[in-house]
């Protein structure tokens, strides 16, 4: 039996650079405090006395939260009926990189985000006393003043059911790129629906979901290059010379 031809090498894509974006975003974000900014936004959705207005709006609610991260763990779950199909069924077998990485991504994705809430203890907008709460803000790096009640809204969870489907871009990038380009501006507009109407509805800040986004991007992106991509391979005569020592372009 002939052994079978290597994989295709995946489409060149700018890691360095992609990879440092984001982390510049962060180094800004911890440099320039961003509050003035997060209670700007925010004071446009308060009303004194009241609370924010769309705090119990059943399509912020019920819709966009609720049903929107079933929506979200429903397709996870399809990921892995898919992935686990895929070991009998002929036309999923090809499919199982791309299928592995998304469940992986996405999951990673998500899960990061429980564990960080606990350890930044960072309040929401709704439970600071500049919005009717009773609790004191403090930066994202400072010390919590002491309460029973610790915050847990750093960074955003919900944005993270929206922003994970980033992996879906990386999944099919080598595939189908033009699909690929799309999915990628639907998971960034999802997942900026998703944080605009927790906002409105006093659950975070705007740096809270810019956060997820960067993180989300960041790990699908390094699961991606790490798992699913497939360098260009040097040409089987030259992985020789390099082998036995010979310089590139001696003849």
């Amino acid at each position: 039996m002939t052994p079978s031809a290597d994989p295709a090498p995946s489409r060149p894509f700018a890691f360095a650079l992609w990879l440092a974006l984001p982390l510049a975003a962060m180094g800004l974000l911890l440099a320039i405090d961003p509050a003035p900014l997060d209670f700007w936004i925010s004071r446009h959705f308060y009303v004194p006395g009241s609370g924010f207005v769309a705090r119990d709006n059943y399509w912020l609610e019920t819709v966009l939260h609720d049903r929107a991260k079933t929506v979200v763990i429903v397709f996870v779950l399809a990921l892995g009926v898919a992935l686990a199909a895929s070991a009998r069924l002929t036309a999923l077998r090809s499919w199982r990189g791309p299928l592995a990485y998304a469940l992986l991504a996405i999951t990673l994705s998500t899960a990061v985000v429980p564990p960080l809430k606990v350890v930044s203890a960072v309040q929401c907008p709704w439970d600071l006393s500049h919005f009717g709460g009773g609790e004191t803000f403090s930066p994202l790096l400072a010390a919590r003043p002491p309460t029973e009640h610790p915050g847990r809204c750093w960074p955003a969870g919900h944005a993270s059911s929206g922003f994970s489907l980033i992996a879906l871009f990386f999944a099919l990038r080598d595939r189908r790129p033009r699909l690929a380009r799309g999915l990628l501006a639907g998971a960034l507009a999802f997942g900026s629906l998703l944080a605009a109407g927790r906002m409105m509805q006093g659950a975070h800040f705007l740096s809270h979901n810019l956060w997820t986004l960067l993180l989300d991007w960041s790990i699908c992106l390094l699961v991606y290059r790490f798992t699913l991509y497939r360098p260009a391979r040097l040409p089987t005569a030259q992985r020789r010379r390099r082998a036995i020592g010979i310089p590139a372009g001696t003849s």
